[in-house]
């Protein structure tokens, strides 16, 4: 891993061991898609791109021509995020045992995080590579007001049964932004069970608040995540100052289906989502 420059840094393993410890984490908290999809890897940081489909004429050959085979292939995208942490603090931790502030390794890969979620959710066309949201071939409903009591269930239902007539038929994973899911923390009349928890009976690889609009409910054919390097963290230098670092990874979704997804689509959006 000298990729990853940590000989430069001459930390000991054990604070080496509570900067990756803290990173990972906060990584953790903020990753949703890899709880209910398959992952493989790590292959390695040396994992750029990944061929996909099969080998194929370009086009018909004719009879006094040489043919010409291509493949195809998708990017992985290296995802990094820089930080700091002060000289004078990793000193104090070492000689006199203080408290080392991981704050910076911790911002650092949540940013990573919302990276990797919105390369899974979103993808990013202009690399041509899909996500959940933006697949083509997926399937879209368009939900009611779930301020209703029943109208989530109502909706989800009908999502269900949108990909079980395409021949997926479960487990099911259910992600939801902030806004809808919340909702959902409300009992229904007369019982004591919440919506959330009914739900989860329908989608039993979990239901998941994430940085979305709308929602998605994804059948578990749907793909995979492949890995190159898993979120590490690295040393880049010091200024005398602080040492900077940095945290990366690199990744992509593989579609296998796009019939295993269906979007669900609110009326009226509760935010128009950034141009990224």
């Amino acid at each position: 891993m000298n990729y990853l420059n940590r000989q430069q840094a001459q930390f000991p393993d054990f604070i080496w061991d509570e900067i990756d410890e803290a990173a990972v984490v906060a990584a953790r908290e903020r990753l949703t898609a890899r709880r209910f999809l398959d992952v493989l890897g790590p292959y390695g940081v040396g994992l750029t791109s990944i061929e996909i489909g099969t080998d194929e004429y370009c086009r018909q050959v004719r009879p006094d021509e040489a043919g010409a085979v291509i493949s195809r292939a998708i990017a992985v995208p290296m995802l990094r995020k820089s930080f700091g942490l002060s000289v004078r603090r990793v000193q104090g931790h070492l000689q006199m045992g203080l408290p080392l502030e991981l704050s910076p390794a911790q911002d650092a890969a949540e940013a990573v995080a919302r990276r990797e979620e919105e390369f899974i959710y979103y993808g990013s066309p202009d690399f041509g590579l899909e996500g959940l949201l933006t697949a083509r071939g997926r399937h879209e409903i368009t939900i009611g007001d779930w301020s209703a009591v029943e109208q989530a269930l109502n909706d989800v239902l009908a999502a269900v049964n949108r990909l079980d007539a395409s021949g997926f038929h479960g487990p099911y994973a259910l992600s939801l932004s902030p806004h809808l899911y919340n909702t959902l923390f409300r009992r229904y009349e007369g019982t004591d069970m919440l919506q959330l928890e009914h739900l989860k009976r329908l989608c039993e690889l979990g239901v998941y608040k994430a940085d979305i609009e709308g929602g998605v409910l994804v059948d578990s054919h749907a793909g995979r995540i492949v890995i190159g390097q898993d979120l590490m963290t690295g040393y880049s230098g010091t200024d005398g100052i602080h040492h900077q670092l940095f945290v990366s990874e690199s990744l992509v979704l593989m579609l296998d289906d796009a019939e295993a997804i269906c979007v669900l689509k609110e009326a009226t959006p509760a935010s128009n989502r950034k141009q990224r």
